[in-house]
């Protein structure tokens, strides 16, 4: 999420007003422009308005928004949708820590910034903050030390999603770099009459952007984020559902071997009786022995 500011006719005045620009990644994991729209600026009551709308097209199931820590952007988000997490964009996060650096320290600080986020968990990520603003403090930097342990946890939200997503959820970048792409066109124009002939052009230029390779090209394997799902689904499964471990078969009889042939379950034991014993196969399907055994003797 994020807003474009352009320049148009307002009551006989220029100003600039905001064009407030979503895109997301769908369940396939391709990348997607779900809309824009014209608000005034970017406050509460835009976004709001902004998210119902995208709402009311269909928009469900959000899991992680990325920002630029707007607070009209931050408020509307728990209001229209309070099962997302909100990530704030790594970028400008150092950037608004920068600000208060001087320009000598930069690079050091730009350093050290960016170890937080190397780290391989979120605990590691934490302590490894607390050293940086021990250090920030030593510099003499206590601005920037205080901005770093007041915000540093908003932009640790993408460690609670698996790794292999991590450089894509953490900054903001894929729509700062579609943003640029629109700012390019609509700097031609200059000033808009209104607010139509603006909101036209940039839908018009994010329809040509998605339809050629940005949005053909799969930005993100969903299937670590089904596999993280199921991994939680499972801890909280019941006990007859789990698969117990494998047993250390001592024989080679064709009993201990009919175990593990594939086959459907045809065992009429309950799940949650002494006998029954879950095994896994090659082929990942579940297997009684004594089912098992039955099917091959009856073969």
């Amino acid at each position: 999420m994020n807003g474009i500011y352009l320049r148009r006719n307002w009551g006989g005045e220029y100003e600039n007003v905001a064009i407030l620009v979503a895109i997301a990644v769908n369940e396939d994991g391709y990348r997607e422009a779900l809309g824009a729209a014209e608000g005034m600026k970017e406050d509460k009551a835009s976004w709001v308005n902004f998210f119902q709308w995208l709402k009311s097209r269909g928009l469900d199931g959000v899991k992680l928004i990325v920002g630029d820590k707007c607070l009209g952007m931050l408020e509307a988000v728990g209001e229209v949708f309070p099962d997302a997490k909100y990530q704030r964009c790594t970028v400008h996060f150092y950037r608004n820590v920068f600000s208060v650096v001087p320009r000598s320290k930069v690079k050091l600080v730009a350093k050290m910034l960016k170890a937080i986020h190397a780290q391989e968990s979120k605990k590691a990520a934490r302590e490894k903050a607390k050293a940086v603003v021990t250090q920030l403090r030593e510099m003499k930097l206590k601005e920037a030390a205080k901005k770093v342990e007041d915000s540093v946890e908003e932009t640790l939200t993408y460690c609670d999603f698996p790794y292999e997503h991590w450089t894509r959820i953490r900054t903001n970048n894929v729509i700062e770099r579609l943003n640029r792409e629109i700012l390019r066109r609509t700097r031609v124009v200059g000033t808009f009459p209104d607010g139509n002939s603006a909101l036209m052009l940039v839908c018009a230029r994010l329809r040509h952007v998605t339809g050629t390779q940005w949005g053909n090209k799969k930005y993100m394997n969903m299937k670590h984020l089904e596999a993280v799902h199921i991994g939680k689904a499972a801890v909280t499964a019941p006990r007859h559902l789990h698969h117990a471990p494998r047993p250390r078969w001592r024989g080679s009889s064709p009993r201990h071997r009919a175990a593990f042939l594939p086959g459907p379950h045809r065992c009429s034991r309950p799940p949650d009786c002494g006998t029954h014993r879950a095994i896994r196969n090659g082929r990942g399907r579940s297997l009684c022995p004594a089912s098992a055994w039955a099917d091959s003797a009856s073969s």
